[in-house]
C-alpha cells in the first residue's frame, strides 16, 4: 500500500490513475512496468510531440535524433517497439533495421515517413516491419500500429 505522502499522481505518466512510478515501492513498480517505445527521427518536432502522446497512451518513451544515437544508447535491449523514420542523414531507417538484424536484435518496428513511396513501403514490410505510417498520421493510427508491434514481440 502506498502511504499518504507518496500519492503524487501525474496524468501524463500515469494516465489510468496509478501512483507515479518514482514514488512506488519496487514490487509495486514491477507490477505496472510500461513497455519502452523508442522513437528515432531527425525531425525535432516529431521527437517533441510523439513522446508526449505515447506517454498519454501509457508507454515509457525515449526519443533519439539519429540511428547512431539510438545504437549507442542503453535502450536498444529495453526497447519493445521502435518508431523509426525512413529518411535520415547518415544511417536511414531501413539501414538501422538491417543493423539491428545483424546484431540479432529483433525489435518490432513501425516505420514513419512523409514521402509516399510504395516501393519503400513494400520493401520494409517484406523485411519484417510491424507497421508503416505516412506523416501526418492520426493518434488512433499510431496507437493501433504500436499495439500491433507489441503483440508481435
Amino acid at each position: 500500500m502506498i502511504s499518504a505522502e507518496n500519492q503524487y499522481q501525474s496524468t501524463i505518466d500515469a494516465p489510468h490513475g496509478e501512483a507515479h512510478p518514482s514514488v512506488m515501492h519496487s514490487q509495486e513498480r514491477s507490477a505496472i512496468e510500461r513497455p519502452l517505445v523508442s522513437i528515432v527521427d531527425d525531425d525535432e518536432s516529431v521527437r517533441e510531440s510523439l513522446p508526449d502522446l505515447l506517454r498519454e497512451f501509457g508507454f515509457a518513451v525515449r526519443a533519439f535524433s539519429s540511428a547512431e544515437e539510438f545504437l549507442s544508447s542503453d535502450c536498444v535491449d529495453e526497447t519493445r517497439c521502435l518508431i523509426l523514420d525512413i529518411a535520415m542523414p547518415k544511417m536511414s531507417g531501413p539501414e538501422l533495421h538491417q543493423e539491428l538484424k545483424r546484431r540479432r536484435r529483433e525489435i518490432p518496428i513501425v516505420f514513419i515517413t512523409a514521402r509516399r513511396d510504395e516501393a519503400i513501403r513494400a520493401q520494409v514490410l517484406k523485411e519484417g516491419a510491424a507497421g508503416f505510417l505516412l506523416k501526418p498520421f492520426s493518434d488512433t493510427a499510431l496507437l493501433a500500429a504500436v499495439n500491433t508491434a507489441l503483440q508481435a514481440n
